[in-house]
């Protein structure tokens, strides 16, 4: 991926990638109702928490906890699913985060 002419790398990139996954759950209904029960969001909820430091990974983590929608999505999004699983490793809390 590319930002202003350069590479994304670290946690930019992952970010990146989580919101392109949240941008292909809200794409259709059959995947987003799923997401806003898993959640307990509504659509108002859902555009505020965009901005949450740990929203992305809640994104993540949906999409992480079923392999067929893990599957579906890295198709759709033509990435390799072990790119969504290493997004989702960057940016989940460490347990040594928590005392930082």
């Amino acid at each position: 991926m590319l930002m202003n002419g350069k590479p994304l790398q670290g946690d930019e990139a992952a970010e990146r990638l989580a919101l392109d996954v949240l941008l292909w759950i809200t794409g259709e209904e059959d995947r987003l109702l799923p997401f806003l029960a898993a959640t307990g969001l509504d659509l108002d909820a859902l555009r505020a928490s965009v901005r949450e430091p740990g929203f992305l990974v809640g994104v993540l983590d949906h999409v992480m906890g079923d392999e067929n929608v893990l599957l579906a999505c890295a198709r759709a999004l033509d990435v390799k699913p072990e790119r969504i699983a290493a997004a989702w490793h960057r940016l989940s809390p460490r347990p040594d985060d928590e005392w930082a």
